[in-house]
């Protein structure tokens, strides 16, 4: 394993609550009973249906100015300062790591269509705040008065693991003691489905079935998950109810294309290998793998050669949540970062909705057909994005 051990002086990090937003629940609860429903099987997109922003605004004006990136990640982080509470430290020690794709896509979409139809003058000047990225982080950060680092990463289909596995950096250095983190997308619109249908990314049959032979595509998805993470003994001082811990991380680059990961997964597998050491593990103490498994030819064949080469053929249970939650771009890892919690807490591994058989070749223990039953021990969440970005975290059960 390359490397020694990145964190093993360092603070231990306490998750201590979170909260989601997506298309099969809103709110951890419900994103767990959809997590176990039925897979997509029609459209190139899923939506959140009949979205409200306005319980998370402070008037219907103040939503409008708001892209829907924004608004799922505030509806999020209001779940998650509900279930963590706030840290008892220095507002000036609580950072907002957060991550996203591509951002105010849908904001810039439509006032582009308002400038070409009707004039430049008429173009909204909430633009600007609307569209950049980092928008739904500060947005945060001014709502709850977090005043420690502010900064957003925008590593693709990679970037909200890239977010909690900083974010837990720097509260395990001790440069802050605690962190808001996770990530939100909305790409869903017509222009997100052209770009990505275009390049044949997404699914023609409009199902998400990971790592399956008939596997064509990945389906886009929407949504939030944001989490408090804590110094652990601060956490327990405060009687937090500790809901997780964050035990490595892990980021590198394939440096090999824009789009299609390093062949037989190289990339991934040097990843997986240093969040290993990171958390000072061997890769028998992994439980679950909650796989990036996008339904895309490429992906699935690479990460599938990735975890086998690393863990062995059918060493460790793995399971992708995309055949429910569709490919949330930047906010894929965190949503299965939620959904490993979540699995924690109901001592069950999601299944792989719609697929049934894996791909020829493929030597990976894939749950399909129903939840299977595991004892929470540590699991291990990878996303692999565009750009060549690999990121791995590692969560483990509170103890």
């Amino acid at each position: 394993m390359p490397g020694p051990a990145l964190k093993s002086q360092g603070r231990r990090v306490a998750i201590t609550g979170y909260g989601v937003v997506a298309p099969c629940g809103l709110g951890k609860d419900e994103f767990w009973q959809g997590l176990n429903g039925p897979g997509i099987t029609s459209g190139r997109a899923i939506e959140i249906a009949d979205w409200d922003p306005t319980p998370y605004f402070a008037n219907p004006k103040e939503a409008r100015r708001a892209d829907r990136v924004e608004q799922f990640a505030l509806a999020a982080a209001a779940e998650c300062f509900e279930h963590a509470g706030r840290p008892n430290v220095d507002d000036s020690r609580i950072g907002t790591i957060f991550a996203t794709g591509v951002g105010g896509l849908r904001s810039t979409e439509e006032q582009i269509a308002v400038l070409l139809e009707k004039g430049e003058r008429r173009v909204s000047p909430f633009l600007v705040p609307m569209m950049m990225p980092n928008a739904a982080g500060a947005a945060i950060s001014m709502r709850y008065g977090l005043r420690g680092p502010n900064e957003t990463i925008c590593t693709a289909c990679a970037a909200s693991t890239h977010a909690i596995g900083y974010a837990a950096r720097l509260i395990s250095w001790g440069m802050i003691d605690a962190c808001v983190t996770g990530g939100s997308e909305s790409a869903g619109g017509p222009i997100g489905v052209a770009s990505f249908g275009n390049m044949t990314a997404l699914s023609s049959s409009g199902k998400s079935t990971p790592f399956s032979p008939d596997r064509d595509g990945f389906v886009l998805g929407e949504g939030a998950a944001v989490f408090m993470l804590e110094e652990w003994d601060l956490a327990v001082a405060r009687g937090a109810n500790i809901v997780g811990e964050v035990l490595g991380a892990a980021s590198n680059a394939d440096a090999h294309h824009i789009t299609a990961p390093a062949p037989g997964g190289t990339g991934a597998i040097a990843c997986m290998q240093l969040a290993l050491a990171d958390a000072g593990l061997a890769p028998g103490d992994i439980r679950q793998i909650n796989a990036h498994g996008t339904s895309t030819p490429l992906n699935d064949a690479a990460e599938a050669a990735a975890v086998t080469s690393v863990f062995g053929a059918g060493a460790v249970p793995v399971t992708s949540t995309k055949g429910v939650t569709g490919h949330a771009l930047g906010a894929a890892g965190a949503l299965e970062a939620a959904a490993v919690l979540l699995s924690m807490q109901h001592s069950l591994i999601p299944y792989t909705a719609n697929t049934t058989v894996l791909d020829d070749g493929f030597e990976i223990d894939l749950v399909t057909g129903a939840a299977r039953p595991w004892t929470p021990g540590p699991a291990m969440s990878n996303s692999l994005g565009f750009g060549g970005h690999n990121g791995s975290i590692i969560l483990g059960p509170a103890s």
